[in-house]
């Protein structure tokens, strides 16, 4: 029994010493997490005890997620768009800019039909009366010379030209229209229809892109042929002769007019053909050659200058498109014995290639204005700039024709279009008797009542426009600079203008109706080299005014040649910026 008691105390004290020593292996351990929680609030030294305190963190933050705290998380989640809103605010008025291009775009597009519309009545309508004075001014020369004492013209006019060089310009415009048509007879539409008629729909697409083209660089050299042979015709005599002469010069305008006049044909045939086609297939396909010019001109840098070269290129493409439906649906009705119920067939057709133009200019000037950054309120200078063209060849001191300027800016040559419109309606048409000869002399009327109105609207409009974007100072400080050229006057060294002198205000010439007057000197004297020293002005000084009276001619010169080319100051076919494609 004694044994028995022994072994049993053995064994409690054995039970006694592991549960010492389980409880020291836990103090131990507490003891040991302590110590590493001290050792990772130390200074790394070699990512050890960061990497240990990283693992703690992520261990805890893992026991902390779950599935319905994430997805309350992300129902809940906010922000404040106040935090970035320069950002936001040029988001919005992008839009705002996009919405109002098609408003703004169309406001310049109808300005420039109607200013096309007037140069092209023009040619139909007053050119033909401007030629048959000029042609009496000719024929009465002889008569005019010998009495010269009596007749009160002649008594005025002895002393200068017996032609204006605008007249002269007239006669060279009439007698190039009236060869062009002639030669015009030799060419058979219908035999030129049905020859585009019997290509492929492949052939026909490459030739239609390939004529817009031609288009484009005939319309390029073309103005710059007749320019030269106007300044030929009317240079003054006693310049030293640096030409080939006027009648070289005039068979060039008259082979242009003509290759141009064809070309515009073979554009009207190609369009005819597309709309005769039973399966509409190359209408459709020529449609979608509008969409690819999108691709060509949206993605690429423009400034301003070359977003108003390629606006007036729109304003004359379309105004063109417009005239080659005109002489489509001619000919079609021809062919149909005039029957209404054929034009009805068209319109819907007609209508649709109008609208695709329509919308493929639109959506090329949104995104071109949103990816370059312009406002649309750029169309409202653009408006004012061929207003002030308008306007500046209404003066007295006009260097050009209205349509030449026109022209120019826009690349719309309205001759050979004249021609080939004369040709189609001569050809459709047929005057026979004397109410046929009537109807046709009321139709001129009401051509010259209607370029008469148009020209009245578009000039009130143009002086509304000049006066919004304050361009009358640059349209005096055009007319002074030309009287100033055109007659030079002699300094007088003892006198000089006061400084305190306030500048004389300059009213708008009335002489819209009035000749040109000849300069007195063909070729005045160039003014010596001026040398301007500018000093920063003290600052209790007032600013000075951007002109003054005491400004020379000579220094205004000089600043308008050092300054930048404006719009204004911008040919349509001069930078290298307008590209074909």
């Amino acid at each position: 029994m004694a044994d028995s008691v022994a072994t049993g105390l053995a064994d409690e004290n054995e039970t006694e010493n592991e549960d010492n020593e389980r409880e020291k292996r836990l103090f131990g351990g507490v003891k040991k997490t302590e110590k590493q929680a001290a050792a990772s609030d130390l200074t790394e030294t070699l990512g050890f005890y960061e990497r240990k305190a990283k693992c703690k963190e992520r261990k805890s933050n893992v026991s902390d997620l779950s599935l319905v705290r994430f997805i309350s998380a992300e129902l809940t989640r906010g922000y404040f768009l106040e935090h970035n809103e320069a950002k936001y605010t040029e988001r919005r008025e992008r839009v705002y800019t996009c919405l109002r291009i098609p408003k703004e775009l169309e406001k310049l597009m109808m300005f420039g039909f109607f200013l096309c519309l007037d140069v092209f009545l023009y040619v139909f309508t007053l050119l033909p009366l401007r030629v048959l004075l000029a042609l009496i001014r000719l024929l009465t020369l002889p008569c005019c010379g010998l009495r010269a004492s009596i007749c009160p013209y002649c008594k005025k006019s002895s002393g200068s030209r017996f032609l204006q060089p605008a007249q002269v310009c007239d006669l060279l415009k009439g007698l190039i229209m009236v060869l062009c048509y002639s030669m015009m007879h030799y060419v058979d539409y219908a035999m030129m229809y049905h020859l585009i008629r019997g290509q492929s729909v492949i052939k026909l697409y490459i030739i239609y892109n390939m004529l817009e083209v031609a288009d484009r660089l005939f319309s390029s050299f073309g103005q710059d042929i007749l320019d030269a042979l106007y300044w030929t015709a009317t240079e003054p005599k006693s310049r030293k002769r640096a030409h080939i002469g006027v009648i070289p010069h005039f068979f060039m305008a008259v082979f242009y007019v003509f290759l141009h006049a064809i070309l515009i044909m073979v554009q009207a045939s190609t369009l005819n053909v597309a709309f005769n086609s039973h399966n509409k297939s190359l209408l459709t396909i020529m449609m979608s050659n509008n969409f690819v010019e999108i691709k060509g001109s949206v993605f690429k840098k423009f400034e301003k200058n070359n977003l108003f070269q390629m606006s007036n290129s729109d304003i004359k493409e379309r105004f063109t498109n417009y005239v080659l439906l005109l002489i489509v649906c001619l000919r079609n009705m021809e062919q149909f014995s005039w029957n209404s119920d054929h034009l009805w067939v068209l319109l819907p057709d007609v209508f649709m290639v109008i609208m695709s133009e329509v919308a493929v200019d639109v959506v090329k000037h949104a995104f071109i204005t949103k990816f370059n950054d312009i406002t649309a309120d750029v169309y409202s200078e653009y408006k004012a700039s061929l207003a002030f063209e308008l306007v500046s060849s209404r003066q007295q001191n006009a260097y050009t024709d209205y349509s030449d300027s026109v022209a120019r800016r826009m690349g719309f040559i309205p001759l050979p279009l004249a021609v080939l419109l004369i040709r189609v309606v001569m050809s459709s048409v047929k005057i026979q008797g004397a109410l046929s000869s009537v109807c046709l002399l009321l139709f001129y009327l009401g051509l010259i009542t209607l370029k008469v109105l148009n020209s009245i609207v578009i000039l009130g409009k143009s002086c509304r426009y000049v006066k919004e974007a304050n361009m009358e100072g640059k349209l005096f400080e055009r007319q002074s600079a030309q009287t100033s050229k055109q007659t030079p006057k002699k300094a007088n060294p003892t006198k000089s203008p006061p400084t305190s002198a306030e500048p004389k205000v300059q009213r708008p010439s009335t002489s819209i109706t009035k000749q040109p007057s000849p300069r007195a000197k063909p070729f005045p004297p160039a003014p010596p080299p001026v040398t301007e020293v500018t000093s920063d002005p003290p600052p209790d000084s007032p600013p000075k005014p951007e002109e003054s009276s005491s400004e020379t001619p000579q220094s205004t010169e000089l600043k308008h040649r050092t300054t930048n080319k404006d719009l204004l100051e911008i040919d349509r076919f001069t930078i290298c910026g307008n590209r074909i494609g």
